[in-house]
């Protein structure tokens, strides 16, 4: 298997890369029926899209989204539904500078994938990142778009915002300010700070990692009991981020220096007294908001000069440069609402089909 499909009922297979004629996804399992409002899908790809945000790169990509198949709009009716088809989705590139890569092509830049898929491939496309690059997270957010829809009948929400970035921590949590502030933080003070931080590091040439928060409305009983335990599946979602190199669930590591009676949620007759859990126990929701948290790494392209080798494994001295974000947050956040939209379509599918055999 290439690794390029996720999800068992609703499946998403994406393709193409960062430097090629364009980027999509075709998704399979879909149900039909579902109206797909293309002004979502647009917002979506608005948040992620090249050039958004006080971090990101001068990368200029329109991002607009093609549906070429799986819909339908009846007659008297504005909005397209889907079909039960596959939906496939294609994203053309508009701006990509392959050029400016010549300088790279015989040599590996250190954080990023070149090294690993020389050794996996025995071939490296050398302009920019390929399918290791951001690039591609551009239709898992198109494909999570469509996801959404599904969700949204069934009362499921999900929202993901920075909680830090650059060492800046939120102290508060208001959602309603992630959408005035050019970082998606719920603290107004917090944001200033990672502005002023993002500027400083920028000068220096240098990049920034950060943690972003996500949580969903969720219904109880999504998820299965053993391997695919729902929080197993956020988390494979989530890592397959390429930024992302930690994922916590619920009070994630803080577990560890908590004693059993202050870890567990105390249950009352109206619910749980707390949300430790984090939603999910035993590998299956329990109709708490799902709280997850990832690790994003700084961007490895950067402006000061790093020690690597080249083809002929000589070492030699780089200096990135080009087009590059100085952090992945904000962008990568629609992404990580995506996949974990994606992740809880595909259990809630998984779900209504085991009720079904369960009721026949």
């Amino acid at each position: 298997m290439a690794g390029n499909t996720f999800g068992e009922v609703f499946r998403v297979t994406t393709w193409g890369e960062s430097h090629g004629t364009g980027i999509g996804a075709v998704i399979d399992g879909c149900p039909a029926g579902i109206v797909v409002d293309p002004r979502d899908i647009e917002r979506e790809m608005e948040r992620r899209r090249p050039g958004k945000g006080g971090a990101s790169s001068p990368r200029k990509e329109p991002d607009k989204v093609e549906i070429l198949s799986g819909v339908f709009t009846p007659e008297g009716e504005k909005f397209p539904r889907t079909t039960g088809t596959p939906i496939s989705l294609v994203i053309y590139n508009k701006d990509a500078h392959s050029k400016s890569y010549d300088h790279l092509k015989d040599i590996f830049r250190p954080g990023h994938g070149d090294i690993t898929y020389r050794a996996k491939y025995g071939i490296r496309d050398h302009r920019g990142g390929g399918r290791a690059s951001a690039r591609e997270t551009a239709a898992r957010v198109a494909a999570g778009a469509i996801a959404a829809q599904l969700l949204k009948r069934n009362g499921i929400e999900v929202v993901a915002y920075t909680a830090a970035l650059g060492g800046v921590h939120i102290t508060t949590r208001d959602l309603s300010l992630i959408h005035t502030n050019n970082y998606f933080a719920p603290d107004a003070e917090a944001a200033d700070l990672m502005d002023k931080r993002v500027q400083e590091v920028r000068k220096q040439g240098d990049t920034l990692g950060g943690i972003v928060e996500i949580r969903a409305a969720c219904p109880a009983g999504l998820g299965e009991p053993v391997f695919d335990k729902l929080e197993a599946e956020l988390a494979h979602a989530l890592m397959s981020i390429g930024a992302v190199k930690g994922v916590e669930v619920g009070a994630g590591f803080q577990v560890a220096d908590m004693l059993g009676s202050e870890n567990n949620d105390a249950i009352g007759v109206d619910g749980f007294l707390g949300n430790n859990a984090g939603g999910i126990l035993a590998g299956i929701s329990n109709g708490e908001e799902l709280v997850m948290r990832v690790a994003v790494k700084p961007i490895p392209s950067i402006g000061r000069e790093q020690k690597t080798v080249n083809l002929a494994n000589e070492e030699v001295m780089i200096k990135v440069g080009g087009r590059h974000d100085i952090s992945a947050i904000p962008r990568v956040i629609p992404v990580c609402e995506a996949m974990v939209r994606l992740t809880l379509a595909d259990h809630l599918l998984r779900q209504q089909i085991c009720q079904c055999t369960t009721e026949a």
